[in-house]
């Protein structure tokens, strides 16, 4: 037995470091280490259950490819010499008839380690490759945030450990990252924090905070101006930081007062007496940390929910006191790491949310896939399933595990997992960092992502020298302002470093200020937060999706088995249609039609709905089905929770699971 002690690169805000016990070349068990400050000694569900993802009999361990072009054709095992010659041949075929813009990569964070993810992506970037805006997780807020400071990031998580009221604002962190859940909790417990929740349903976060807060879905910006309101009648601004470090206010608070209490409730359905509530805590409780959720800006009013949250804490005279995602802080020259800087040109780039529509009418030839499961995380799901099942598609799966969209897949390549490999990463939300240290060989014949990148690049006949580049000679530059003592070669000596953030009171807008009032017309974006008008009740009832606690997007289904297949509806939504727990009913719009078990409950409010993502209805269609592949005027994110559908009972044909019964264990 060995423990071997590395960082987990998931795709999720904690990036927990792992001590993990190997006994004869296999993983046995996986523990929180202790040395990091936010992981804390314990681990969520995913980091307990990598073992078995691990070891699961669902892993991909030969190149596989499929034997006819039918979509229901079956897969074959092949050579790794075999696959790669058939990829590198039809990548020249496409870029030789269609182009190089006909070429798409499809990657994101399933794995978010610097050679994996961003180092692998030097092939295609010399190819001219299309690649997407990576615009479905948090860009909408990001550049809504952005709007407004330059850049998104902010406070550090020892600072909210220090704050005095902790609000969770659309963040279910106590399933989505509970080591920062756990370090709000020890606040309290140590000082006494008060921890608010603020968001449409009774989530685990919002039944463990001391205030929750239930506004309606899209309002938030109607709340937040309630707050701004009473803060500015109250006297509860520091005016003396208004002057000092921001422009705009005038406009901005002349916008506030237009939101009288009850203007604000008949929107947000948040009383004048809970706005009041916040306000005076937020007053005589300082510092306070806005923790805004990713969640919070995946929808119509995203971007604009985003911005208007992140200037409550300017108010208060706080530099930056929120956290939403620090990505956006650390210096790391990017361009050298994915060789766009090399390149020369630069490849087309274009919307990953609308990409559904893109697949479905064949603008792309060649696919290749990689750190994602696009057949289950985009919306549009019907457009996108089409689009990858075309048969003068070409489409190329490198996963660690049969997903679904590897089973439409032209040609399979196995991948090890984080742990079958050496890596670094770097934490959005807290500042450690250390080697991702492999802790077994890889399983079967599988390659990693750069060593498949560079014998493709060899069968392409490509000969420009940084494609071969020794990788982790090629991060050295790129990092080496990124830490704030020491370097790559200290990360891989076995130190933990502490990654430095750009100074919170710099500002990168045109003023150098916080901008209440953005000052960049050309933007053609309002200048102000503007709280858009909710869709009629008439529109149907507000699908809300979120992540459980057992799983990372679609990933440890093998583990876990499938995401329930249940539906949260308000009971007053239930019983015009006499609709009982565990019944099974259909979510429709005009997109699609899934069906799923209910759960009455008034853990949602009337008029909307929510079931965990990124699920399979009992017909066999994805809840992203659902999900309209459109835009958000800023920053294109999606619009995931703004889905409206129709809700009926269907007839039952057999009693089926109780969802209700396992709720707990599921983290919902």
């Amino acid at each position: 037995m060995k423990i071997i002690k590395t960082v987990c690169l998931r795709d999720c805000p904690d990036t927990c470091f792992i001590d993990v016990s190997v006994d004869r070349k296999r993983i046995v068990h996986t523990r929180g280490s202790t040395l990091n400050p936010v992981t804390r000694g314990f681990l969520c569900p995913r980091g307990n259950g990598d073992p078995q993802r691990v070891h699961s009999s669902q892993r991909v361990l030969e190149p596989h490819m499929k034997s006819g072009p039918s979509a229901s054709a079956s897969f074959y095992r092949t050579t790794w010499d075999n696959a790669l010659s058939s990829v590198a041949g039809r990548i020249k075929a496409t870029i030789d008839t269609h182009g190089r813009e006909s070429v798409l990569l499809y990657d994101y964070a399933g794995n978010t380690g610097l050679l994996a993810w961003h180092f692998a992506k030097r092939l295609w970037t010399a190819l001219g490759a299309t690649t997407t805006d990576y615009s479905l997780c948090s860009k909408s807020g990001h550049t809504g945030i952005g709007l407004h400071y330059g850049l998104s990031y902010g406070l550090q998580l020892k600072e909210m450990a220090a704050s005095k009221v902790i609000l969770f604002w659309g963040n279910n962190a106590r399933v989505s990252a509970p080591h920062i859940w756990a370090m709000a909790h020890q606040a309290r417990k140590d000082s006494s924090a008060i921890i608010v929740s603020i968001d449409p349903r009774t989530s685990p976060t919002a039944e463990a905070a001391d205030i929750r807060v239930h506004p309606q879905p899209g309002s938030d910006v109607a709340l937040c101006y309630g707050i701004a309101r009473y803060l500015i009648d109250s006297g509860g601004v520091d005016m003396a930081f208004i002057g000092k470090w921001t422009s705009g206010f005038q406009a901005y608070a002349k916008a506030a007062m237009d939101w009288t209490p009850e203007r604000v409730e008949q929107v947000s359905g948040v009383s004048g007496q809970v706005v009041a509530r916040l306000g005076e805590l937020l007053m005589t409780h300082r510092p306070a940390a806005f923790m805004i959720g990713l969640g919070l800006q995946k929808s119509m009013q995203g971007a604009e929910a985003a911005r208007a949250v992140a200037l409550l804490p300017a108010l208060l005279g706080l530099h930056r006191g929120f956290q939403y995602s620090n990505a956006r802080g650390p210096v790391i020259d990017w361009p050298t790491i994915n060789g766009s800087r090399y390149a020369g040109h630069q490849g087309r780039v274009v919307s990953q949310v609308t990409l559904g529509e893109r697949l479905a009418a064949g603008e792309f030839k060649f696919v290749y896939v990689f750190g994602s499961n696009p057949a289950m995380t985009l919306p549009n799901q019907t457009a996108v399933r089409r689009g990858l099942d075309r048969e003068d598609v070409c489409v190329v799966v490198h996963d660690t595990h049969w997903s679904e969209t590897a089973a439409r897949a032209d040609v399979v390549l196995p991948a090890p997992t984080y742990l079958e490999k050496r890596d670094v990463g770097i934490c959005d939300h807290h500042p450690y960092s250390r080697l991702s240290e492999q802790a077994i060989e890889p399983l079967g014949d599988s390659r990693d992502e750069v060593q498949v990148m560079q014998q493709l690049a060899r069968r392409l006949g490509l000969t420009a020298g940084w494609l071969y580049e020794d990788p982790w000679k090629a991060l050295e530059a790129p990092l080496a302002r990124t830490y704030r003592e020491g370097g790559l070669k200290s990360i891989l000596a076995g130190r933990i470093l502490e990654v430095k953030l750009q100074p919170k009171e710099v500002y990168p807008t045109p003023s150098g200020k916080i901008e209440f009032a953005v000052t960049a017309p050309q933007l053609k974006i309002a200048p102000l937060p503007a709280q858009h008008p909710l869709a009629p009740a008439e529109s149907g009832l507000v699908l809300l999706n979120s992540s459980l606690a057992r799983y990372t997007h679609s990933q440890f289904t093998d583990v876990y088995g499938p995401i329930p297949q249940v539906v949260w509806i308000h009971p007053q939504n239930a019983d015009p249609h006499s609709i009982k727990e565990n019944d099974v009913v259909a979510l429709e719009n005009e997109c699609a039609t899934v069906t799923l078990y209910a759960k009455v409950t008034d853990k949602v409010p009337p008029g909307t709905l929510w079931a965990p993502r990124p699920l399979t209805g009992l017909n066999g269609v994805p809840l992203n089905a659902l999900v309209p592949g459109v835009a958000q005027e800023i920053g294109g994110g999606p619009v995931f929770n703004s889905v409206n559908v129709k809700l009926r009972p269907v007839v039952r044909l057999s009693k089926g699971p109780e969802p209700g019964r396992s709720t707990a264990k599921n983290g919902y």
